[in-house]
């Protein structure tokens, strides 16, 4: 289903995303975190419905089809290391610390941090070009939230 968006994000000179499909890769990026532990859970699927309707300015029902369609992007997805360099290249610098507080978000609406999500989290932050620094100041900011 995703072959051509694929292909184009993981081209060795991708181009600049449009908005819809930065949204896209955004959104599978957080699915992916919230699998990473091996359990998807209601909260962490009902946390990205959450940021992508806030983030997004999204009604509902288009929440649920972009979360949908990231859902299938994600498995489809090549590795982390490829997909998120893709992502870098289409989220200006000055958005990307939202993007791993979306992602702290989604780790610790089941309740907790896992091994598994906090080293994808740090895997992430490095290759969107956020320290480890900003990266812990963004995750307190999310506690802090909620």
């Amino acid at each position: 289903m995703f072959a051509d968006f694929l292909k184009r994000l993981t081209s060795p000179s991708p181009q600049p995303l449009a908005d819809p499909d930065a949204r896209l890769a955004v959104s599978a990026l957080l699915v992916r975190v919230a699998r990473s532990d091996g359990h998807f859970s209601q909260e962490e699927r009902s946390k990205i419905l959450d940021v992508l309707a806030h983030r997004y300015d999204l009604n509902d029902a288009e929440a649920e089809t972009l979360a949908k369609d990231a859902e299938q992007l994600e498995s489809e997805a090549p590795d982390t290391v490829r997909f998120t360099r893709a992502i870098k290249d289409a989220v200006p610098f000055e958005t990307r610390i939202t993007v791993i507080e979306a992602l702290w978000e989604v780790v610790l609406a089941d309740g907790g941090r896992d091994a598994a999500e906090d080293s994808l989290v740090r895997l992430v932050s490095g290759l969107l070009g956020v320290t480890d620094q900003e990266s812990a100041r963004a995750r307190h900011r999310v506690s802090a939230s909620n």
